[in-house]
């Protein structure tokens, strides 16, 4: 079953600083949750150049900051100062409570990213921050970004999601790995796409249940992010923004 969802149509600005929320769970009609399993929402975040989001906490989220352009400045409760980029990802796993602000110089370029919200599998864990090297992504295939503990991933989060990214030129086809029982979730975040012979055009999304196969065509020069989610997963409903 082939779930597709429109373009968000939410968006929150604060100054120099603005989110556009996706609610993967919204893509059911009538779905009850906002999430869909462990993956609760994703936010498309720009920060402008001299753009300040002071500290604060988040609690019992796990959190993907994905960057397709620009860069973050990034401090933290636990003495870390880091810039994450598109050749690094970043990740924190909040557990307990995790402090931490963010920015840009006036001399930076403008931030584009996602921030993608997973609930875990267990209230108040351990917190912990991750800075990996992803290098420059290929073209035409898929790169695992984010998995949960003790995959072949470069990032951890502490449940049952996979993250891949595919940069995809016009024309190319590429099949979603697959994993036993688990389902997808396909954001067209720049240029336009046809999943499973449905297209999405920038920033539409869908969600894919018990399809055996998911195969992405490029319509157009294409950056698309995808999910795999075991939706039996147990979660916490208890994260800052998560929940």
């Amino acid at each position: 079953m082939l779930y597709k969802q429109s373009r968000s149509q939410y968006r929150y600005q604060n100054g120099p600083f603005s989110i556009v929320p996706n609610l993967p769970g919204y893509a059911i009609p009538e779905h009850r949750d906002h999430g869909y399993g462990p993956l609760a929402r994703f936010d498309d975040t720009t920060l402008e150049p001299g753009g300040f989001v002071p500290m604060h906490e988040h609690r019992n989220d796990e959190i993907i900051t994905y960057i397709t352009d620009g860069l973050v400045r990034h401090a933290d409760s636990s003495g870390a100062r880091l810039v994450a980029s598109p050749t690094k990802i970043m990740v924190m796993n909040a557990g307990k409570s995790f402090w931490h602000e963010e920015g840009t110089t006036p001399d930076d370029p403008t931030l584009r990213a996602l921030q993608i919200f997973v609930r875990p599998h267990t209230v108040d864990l351990e917190p912990n921050i991750q800075f990996k090297e992803i290098g420059t992504p290929p073209l035409n295939e898929w790169r695992l970004l984010a998995g949960p503990e003790n995959t072949e991933a470069p990032s951890f989060i502490r449940n049952d999601v996979r993250l891949y990214d595919a940069h995809l030129v016009r024309g190319a086809e590429v099949a979603l790995p697959k994993r036993q029982g688990w389902d997808a979730f396909i954001h067209a975040y720049r240029g336009r796409i046809d999943v499973n012979e449905t297209s999405l055009d920038t920033k539409e999304s869908t969600l894919l249940v018990n399809e055996t196969e998911v195969r992405v065509r490029a319509l157009e020069d294409a950056i698309v992010v995808a999910f795999l989610i075991n939706p039996k997963a147990r979660v916490t409903h208890a994260g800052t923004i998560g929940h």
